[in-house]
């Protein structure tokens, strides 16, 4: 039998997974994170990108986090973000909306704003997209 952890994801509004899986991949700020039954106590902060759980089977089932904060202890894997949503919920018009606003409101020197928040606004802006292409070419195979 294949060893398996528990994975919860969670967001600020309500828990979005929780389950067994084999393999979890994780958006760490550090670079891509795969982790697998046992593995060694970590926390990590999280950016703006897909998590995948591979459940046992072999299936996967994909996840965009806004970010947030990774805690992995040797059975269990938890994802805290203040936003995250199945891959099939992202909104591709919503997205190029917030890209296109966050650009403009970097682009316009002259306003007052807050140039930290555009700059997270776009970074997640792009990292749906980029979630969107890639389930895209995934489809298409």
């Amino acid at each position: 039998m294949a060893m398996t952890l528990h994975v919860d994801i969670v967001s600020a509004e309500s828990a979005i997974f929780s389950g067994t899986a084999e393999m979890v991949f994780a958006p760490a700020v550090m670079g891509e994170v795969g982790i697998a039954p046992r593995h060694s106590p970590l926390l990590s902060p999280l950016k703006p990108g897909e998590v995948r759980v591979r459940l046992p089977g072999g299936e996967e089932e994909v996840f965009y986090v806004s970010g947030g904060i990774l805690e992995v202890q040797p059975h269990v894997v938890t994802v805290l973000s203040d936003t995250s949503l199945r891959a099939h919920d992202l909104d591709e018009a919503k997205a190029l909306e917030a890209k296109e606003s966050a650009e403009a409101a970097l682009a316009d020197r002259g306003a007052d704003i807050d140039y930290a928040k555009a700059q997270a606004e776009l970074a997640e802006a792009m990292a749906q997209l980029q979630m969107i292409q890639r389930l895209r070419k995934k489809a298409n195979r």
